[in-house]
């Protein structure tokens, strides 16, 4: 005689309602990335070295006005799609602006609470952005305690921190998928030289970089990745030293410079650092605004101040090629701070030496700093 048959153990947490909120989330996201599929890429005119072309990808034209909203709809995919986000979670970051202004957009978007926890030196025209698409705004004397902060607000409320410092570089699908670096490698398609020699990157999150750095390895090109870090981040001394990853200090170039070299930050997959003094990125998006129009933030002055300096350095070798680099955010965001006179003199950064260095290179081709 056989035994008895026993019953099979079913614990069962799916809910239709739930997996029905979060597919149609989903579609939104995807809804936004179709709309804003792509950004410009500009050519910029340089008598100073006619053999290498350098161009500006253009991610100001987002729906928020950065870089940072591809990776908040990235962040928000992730979170969806592994269970973490589901209706009325409470999203939590830590950002000094322009994430938490793309978060808030598609909290909003999705009928989600947001708050951002950043640094009291956040511009207040980025803290006016995340509360005007429905974010609130907890602000911390040390720029170091905002992971901490962020992490236990989310703990309280049952929330979700997505954590962009360390997700950032999985949340972005770095084979494809319309990242950025695919973006920029179509948009080449058609140019003299459609493989640049260089991209060149703020460090940030770490997350534009890796999946940069690993596009170009998983498609077998030969470009190179250089990342651009200010005075007092993390990251330069990270690159050198991986036992080195932390500053007391904080950067004054809001959205590129971080107290500690973050864990999406893939030194593996970056071939060059390059530290650019304060006065010398604020300089850098003084002299884009002046010889081209385009208004851009800090972190664009500071990776075209190194991305110049790789055009001389490859006109002085009598090499071509092309360099990329990136217009991270919209500079409106920054009138009176990095582009008023009274706020850049009051932090003691003299722009006209950096301004001159930019001037010869441009027009001769030639660095001089």
């Amino acid at each position: 005689m056989s035994g008895p048959v026993e019953q099979l153990l079913e614990v069962d947490q799916s809910g239709h309602a739930e997996r029905a909120w979060v597919i149609e989330a989903i579609r939104k996201l995807k809804a936004d990335q179709t709309r804003s599929a792509d950004t410009h890429l500009h050519a910029m005119r340089i008598p100073g070295f006619p053999g290498v072309d350098l161009y500006l990808k253009d991610e100001s034209t987002h729906p928020t006005g950065s870089l940072k909203h591809r990776l908040a709809r990235s962040l928000f995919l992730y979170g969806l799609c592994s269970g973490l986000i589901s209706e009325g979670t409470h999203v939590v970051e830590a950002s000094s602006g322009s994430t938490a202004v793309s978060e808030a957009f598609f909290a909003q978007m999705l009928g989600l609470p947001f708050t951002a926890v950043m640094a009291k030196s956040t511009s207040p025209s980025k803290i006016a952005l995340i509360e005007r698409e429905g974010g609130t705004c907890v602000l911390v004397d040390d720029p170091a305690a905002v992971y901490d902060v962020a992490r236990s607000l989310a703990d309280e409320t049952g929330g979700h921190y997505l954590d962009q410092f360390t997700y950032a570089e999985r949340a972005t699908d770095w084979r494809g998928n319309n990242n950025i670096a695919e973006s920029i490698f179509e948009q080449l398609a058609m140019e003299r030289f459609p493989e640049p020699s260089w991209v060149v990157v703020g460090a940030g999150t770490g997350g534009t970089s890796a999946t940069i750095g690993r596009f170009v390895r998983f498609r077998g090109l030969r470009t190179r990745v250089c990342v651009v870090d200010p005075e007092n981040s993390a990251f330069l001394a990270a690159f050198r030293d991986p036992g080195c990853g932390e500053t007391t200090c904080g950067s004054k170039i809001e959205g590129i410079g971080r107290p500690r070299a973050e864990p999406s930050f893939l030194p593996d997959v970056v071939d060059r650092l390059v530290r650019v003094p304060d006065a010398a990125s604020v300089a850098g998006a003084h002299f884009l605004r002046s010889r081209t129009g385009q208004l851009a933030g800090p972190s664009t002055g500071t990776a075209l101040y190194a991305a110049t300096k790789l055009a001389c350095d490859m006109h002085a070798a009598g090499e071509t090629g092309s360099i990329v680099t990136l217009l991270c955010d919209d500079g409106v965001r920054y009138l009176d701070t990095y582009f008023s006179d009274s706020w850049v003199a009051d932090q003691g950064w003299d722009l006209a030496p950096y301004l001159a260095v930019l001037a010869t290179a441009w027009d001769d081709g030639v660095w001089t700093g």
